[in-house]
């Protein structure tokens, strides 16, 4: 049915990969390509079936746009760095070719989280005839799905939000990250904001925390408030919204190392000079850490993602959790990822799959929550994170 171009070759790319290539009848042709084109054939021969790998430089527009014009996709699924997105999307307008990712534009010189430089990009994708599908991963992704859903079937209004992930797993080392490192840190580092009244308000970094308790026997974990990129669109979309949150678990190992390599200046992004060479504090960091990669058949135990949502229906007040509790190793089983990446690459393949069947598709560029949530909470449960909503 569709040809698509995965670009990246980290645990998500992994996922992505393996998950397409169980759908033979939507996915009939896969080109997976990276900076490094020895780790995507390493990806490729793991596969249930052969698929096409390249090199690419995501950054150089014209070699995106020779590889697309070359291999003739109808989408570009992104999931490569976020600083990347911006190229891909221009390579996208060129070729006239569909778009979609994980996680929103960041600058490469400031971590800082906005929509602003994807949006303004709406009346060229839409001129053009195509469609960009911004942040379909979990968080974001399936989190704005899940309040799309809260707010087709459950809600009349819906008057508080609050995101809370939590990783209950376990990967013995003594530092590292679930993720690229360097995006990981900058994301935890960068000051706390959320959105109450019309207005953002602002936290030192990591200064709010919360005791969840969570379901299915994970129970009472210790949560932070943090800046998640979601919250920008939902707040938009959500009726009658007074107040968004996202929040999300650390240990204190973690929390202590990180807050150690942060006094020392290890997790600086603005470049040092060292014997001559220019280099980036985080940049070295995240060379001598583990490869999160390594970390899947190390960690056990599970996540849960979801939403807690209160307002009213029917004029009577209601509170609502949405959820999914994913298994490290079970993750591990099926693609070779923890389930970290697991619960990104998923949600990516999803994505794709509402586009090329054309269940999702409006000319622009478009957040998850604005399309019907339906089809893809169902597909959720049908390819591997199977979801539960109960009264709060």
């Amino acid at each position: 049915m569709g040809r698509v171009l995965i670009v990246g070759a980290g645990g998500v790319a992994q996922v992505v990969a393996h998950k397409c290539a169980q759908i033979p009848e939507i996915f009939d042709n896969i080109l997976l390509a990276s900076r490094t084109k020895s780790k995507c054939d390493r990806i490729a021969a793991r596969l249930p079936r052969p698929i096409d790998t390249a090199q690419l430089d995501a950054d150089d527009v014209a070699q995106t746009v020779a590889l697309i014009r070359q291999f003739k996709p109808d989408l570009v699924l992104n999931v490569a760095l976020p600083y990347q997105d911006l190229s891909l999307m221009d390579a996208c307008l060129e070729t006239g070719v569909h778009y979609l990712d994980t996680a929103n534009y960041e600058p490469p010189s400031e971590a800082k989280f906005e929509y602003k430089w994807q949006w303004a990009y709406r009346e060229r994708f839409a001129s053009r005839g195509i469609m960009a599908l911004l942040g379909s991963g979990f968080d974001p992704g399936v989190t704005n799905v899940f309040c799309a859903h809260a707010q087709k079937h459950h809600f009349d209004q819906i008057r508080t939000l609050d995101i809370i992930d939590c990783n209950a797993g376990d990967h013995g080392q003594a530092f590292a990250t679930n993720f690229n490192p360097e995006i990981n840190i900058r994301e935890i580092t960068q000051r706390g904001r959320y959105w109450e009244h019309g207005e953002w308000l602002e936290t030192d970094p990591l200064a709010w925390s919360m005791i969840y308790d969570f379901p299915e026997g994970i129970g009472p974990k210790k949560c932070y408030l943090l800046y998640h990129e979601e919250l920008e669109s939902l707040v938009q979309n959500l009726k009658g919204l007074k107040r968004a949150r996202f929040w999300m678990t650390f240990s204190e190992q973690y929390l202590t190392y990180l807050r150690v390599l942060e006094n020392v200046g290890m997790t600086r992004i603005d470049p040092i000079s060292v014997k001559g060479c220019e280099i980036a504090p985080i940049e070295l960091l995240k060379a001598v850490l583990p490869d999160p990669g390594s970390l899947g058949p190390l960690t056990k135990g599970r996540t849960c993602i979801g939403c807690v949502l209160r307002g009213t229906k029917d004029g009577q007040e209601k509170g609502l959790y949405v959820y999914n509790i994913c298994d490290h190793a079970a993750a591990f089983r099926e693609v070779g990822s923890q389930a970290i990446s697991y619960t990104t690459g998923v949600p990516a393949m999803i994505g794709a799959m509402m586009m090329l069947t054309g269940t999702w598709m409006r000319p622009g560029v478009h957040n998850m929550e604005t399309f019907d949530p339906d089809p893809f909470m169902a597909a959720l449960s049908r390819y591997g994170l199977p979801w539960t909503e109960m009264a709060v």
